[in-house]
């Protein structure tokens, strides 16, 4: 997953002096604490994930990827492509802009959004 999202911000950055056509239509679809084995399918039987399971039959299936169990680091994961870690991104409990130093993501990281 980690690769796939480098891949995909190295394309985001290229792409725009590659081509001069429009710029593409990226869409991240991106399930909050959802565990490994919750969609259908990937076997799961008690759940009901019928938009999940069409996008997986029609496209691309991960199944060797890191994930965080909690919301804040996953986001610093997807956004960064980066492990959470190295931006410091530890706890589900980090995002507040207004506490005091050592609580958000370090500023120098880059981002999708800062691409």
């Amino acid at each position: 997953m980690l690769r796939f999202l480098r891949v995909l911000q190295f394309s985001l950055l290229i792409a725009p002096g590659l081509v001069q056509a429009a710029r593409p239509n990226v869409v991240i679809l991106f399930t909050d604490n959802q565990g490994t084995l919750d969609a259908n399918c990937y076997g799961s039987t008690d759940l009901i994930t019928p938009n999940i399971d069409k996008l997986a039959a029609t496209g691309v299936r991960f199944t060797q990827a890191y994930a965080h169990t909690v919301c804040c680091p996953a986001r610093a994961a997807l956004l960064t492509g980066r492990h959470p870690q190295r931006g410091g991104v530890y706890h589900w409990t980090q995002g507040d802009m207004n506490a005091a130093e050592g609580i958000n993501m370090a500023l120098e990281e880059v981002t999708l959004l800062r691409c």
